[in-house]
Parts: C-alpha cells; structure tokens; sequence
C-alpha cells in the first residue's frame, strides 16, 4: 500500500507539468474577469430603472449640500411640497440648460408654497461647478453612493461606450467625480412630493434629452 501512493504522489517536476500550470492560469482569470462581469450585471440599464410610482411615500433621507450643510427631506416636508430633480452633473450641457430655465422660474415655484432641489452623484465641489454654469439658487444635493437615487429607482450604469464618451468627450470623469467608481448615473428625472412625502407627480424618462417642463411641475403641485 505505502508503495502504491509512492508510485502516484508526484514529483516537484510532474507538479510543475505546463499543463496543470495553464489549467490553474485560467482559472485565476475567470475569476479576476469573471468578479466584475457579475457585479456589472447587479447594475440596471436605463430602460429597467423604472422610478417608483405616483402615490409612493418616499422614506425621508439626508444628504449634504453644495456647501456641506446638512439636507432633511424631512425638515423640508414641513414647509411645503418638494419638487425633486435629479441631474447627472456638471459635465453635463442638458442637465444645465434644465437647471437654467428652472432657475429662471424658480419664483413661480416657490410662490405655490414648494421648494426646489436638485440631486447629483457629483462630490459637493462640483456641485459648486453646477451652480456656477447655472445660477442655481436652490440646493444642490451630494448623492453620496447613489443613496437617493436609488431610493426613487433612477439609478443606472450607461453602456461601456457611453461612459468612455463621457469621460473622453466631455470629462466627465465619472470614477473621481463620483463616491465609488461604478461609473452609474441617475436617470435625468423629477418628482413632485406633497408634505407628506407622497409622490404626486413624476416625469421619468430613459432619454436624457427629456426633461420636465416648468408648465408641468407647476401643474401638479398641490394648491
């Protein structure tokens, strides 16, 4: 018996034989490649982030502002119906244009009673760059770890192409600008919350290029 495992135990050379060498090669590199395809494969694509629906009651949340100052949906509940943007970033012209013409209609808002507030997966200093581009005065909120926009089910990662364009073409510069380097983004969406966090009204849409109207948002605020 001792004689027959000597006869199958293997040499230091037999060990080392190129096949088992290749054979152990490929199996570390399924697992390295095959560790981000399925993480990868957690993340919606634009089309699956569906937003929750109208007469959801959005679970209150807090989040830091452009300047770093404490943000409560809670505490803004208590003074009025919430009109809730979320945006994609600086970097981005559309998001900025949307933001422009809100600002430019802010008072129409307000003077119905509700609050304006713009969310972003951007860190607080380009939130800053946001306000530059756009004159934004209402707050702009740090969406650290895609938190809020994964509580209103906006949040998505673009095809691998699209995000190389954002990078490349407009420097978005999506891993340094954002709290982890997944690269996600918010769909451009808006929600209308009464006082009672209920959402009265949403406009979500896959295509970026469609925003919410300010003849739209002032429709479905309530009285």
């Amino acid at each position: 018996m001792k004689q027959f495992f000597q006869k199958k135990a293997l040499s230091p050379s037999q060990g080392n034989h190129p096949g088992a060498t290749s054979l152990i090669f490929l199996i570390v590199l399924a697992i390295l490649w095959g560790m981000p395809v399925r993480i990868l494969a957690q993340y919606k694509k634009a089309e699956e982030a569906k937003g929750i629906p109208v007469g959801t009651v959005v679970k209150p949340f807090v989040a830091k502002t452009a300047e770093g100052k404490r943000f409560s949906l809670k505490q803004a509940l208590d003074k009025g119906p919430v009109v809730l943007v979320f945006y994609r970033g600086q970097w981005c012209p559309v998001c900025n244009k949307h933001l422009r013409k809100l600002q430019d209609s802010l008072s129409l808002i307000t003077n119905k009673g509700a609050q304006l507030i713009a969310v972003s997966p951007e860190k607080p200093e380009l939130l800053s760059k946001t306000r530059e581009k756009t004159g934004a005065a209402f707050p702009l909120l740090y969406d650290e770890g895609y938190a809020i926009a994964n509580l209103f089910d906006v949040t998505f990662l673009p095809a691998k192409a699209t995000r190389v364009l954002y990078n490349t073409a407009i420097n978005a510069n999506l891993k340094e600008a954002h709290s982890d380097d997944s690269e996600r983004l918010p769909i451009p969406a808006t929600f209308v919350l009464d006082q009672k966090g209920k959402v009265l009204w949403r406009q979500v849409d896959p295509d970026y290029k469609v925003r919410a109207s300010v003849q739209d948002i002032l429709r479905n605020l309530p009285e």
